[in-house]
């Protein structure tokens, strides 16, 4: 046997048992992971027993239906970084862009959404206004460039650069750049649960 061919069977093997282990961690029968994936029940049940290699859309399907990364489910877990690394160029962590405002997430997509970190950018005399969000919601806004003013309710307060702000999130709020250029800034919000 060649090492090229153990390799495919160990890789088999490894993706059979953690295929397993997620169905049954998810408490999915075959047939609703066949659903979930749009995988049919008898390839899923090959993959499972180690007699199937599959395809690389495949295996993505399997993965999304799991909500991990393809790299989660072909990978050994003690061989997966322990750092995730969200890129500045991925597009698929863009929530908003256009001529107004820039809002970039940098929690990773698949976190639990008790908090999330966010890049904001806002054209001048323009603003981020949101509804209130879940009661007991916060936020904390630190400004990196620029001016803005903080409205959560009535409350209003003026920031400049280097300056924070913490307030409830679960009022109508809103961050309005004041300046004359972009204001930049980093928003946390925090959700009670």
């Amino acid at each position: 046997m060649n090492s090229q061919a153990t390799e495919s069977d160990n890789t088999a093997l490894t993706l059979s048992e953690r295929v397993k282990l997620l169905r049954k961690k998810s408490g999915l029968t075959l047939e609703e992971l066949a659903m979930a994936s749009g995988v049919s029940r008898s390839m899923l049940s090959q993959i499972e027993r180690g007699q199937a290699n599959p395809t690389l859309t495949v295996a993505c399907r399997i993965a999304q239906a799991f909500s991990i990364s393809i790299g989660e489910l072909v990978h050994e877990p003690w061989t997966q970084s322990g750092i995730e690394v969200i890129r500045a160029d991925d597009a698929s962590h863009l929530y908003r862009s256009d001529d107004q405002c820039r809002i970039r997430t940098l929690s990773p997509l698949n976190m639990e959404k008790s908090i999330e970190f966010y890049e904001i950018s806002i054209a001048p005399g323009a603003a981020l206004t949101s509804a209130a969000h879940f009661e007991g919601t916060k936020e904390l806004f630190t400004l990196h460039k620029g001016s803005v003013e903080i409205q959560s309710e009535s409350d209003i307060s003026s920031l400049k650069k280097g300056d924070s702000a913490h307030y409830r999130a679960d009022v109508d709020h809103s961050i309005r750049n004041t300046g004359n250029g972009r204001a930049e800034g980093y928003l946390v919000v925090t959700y009670m649960g």
